[in-house]
């Protein structure tokens, strides 16, 4: 399985108001390091996965409905909590739906991304794709 990773930062604003979240119940801020991988088994006629440039475009425009937002106020986080899993899950199913139509995007088997929160704390989330 061949892979490619890029990697952006990006900064939110959000709540998670439940007790299991302790402090975190409030307001506060965030800033992340997205780390999305693409997987696919076989390389394509450049002998790359995809373009590098094209793989960070794709994230920076996914995350630039992300950055600098209240995350309580996001439409996509309506009466949903934001934890760092259920972003992961958001920044992959937003990357796969960009990345479906071009060249490389139907060779593609899986999109992994990553959430570095501070350096000892991640977390993450696979979407498996069928190779077409």
């Amino acid at each position: 399985m061949f892979s490619l990773t890029v990697r952006r930062h990006f900064m939110i604003a959000h709540s998670l108001p439940r007790e299991a979240f302790g402090p975190a119940q409030g307001l506060h801020g965030a800033t992340f390091v997205a780390e999305v991988t693409f997987r696919r088994p076989d390389l394509n006629e450049d002998a790359i996965v995809l373009d590098i440039g094209a793989a960070g475009g794709i994230l920076e425009e996914v995350l630039e409905d992300l950055n600098y937002k209240n995350l309580d106020d996001h439409p996509a986080f309506k009466g949903k909590l934001s934890t760092t899993e259920a972003l992961a899950k958001h920044i992959a199913d937003a990357v796969a739906a960009r990345i479906a139509d071009t060249p490389d995007g139907a060779a593609l088997n899986g999109i992994d991304v990553v959430l570095r929160e501070n350096p000892d704390a991640w977390a993450g989330y696979s979407l498996e794709l069928p190779v077409k």
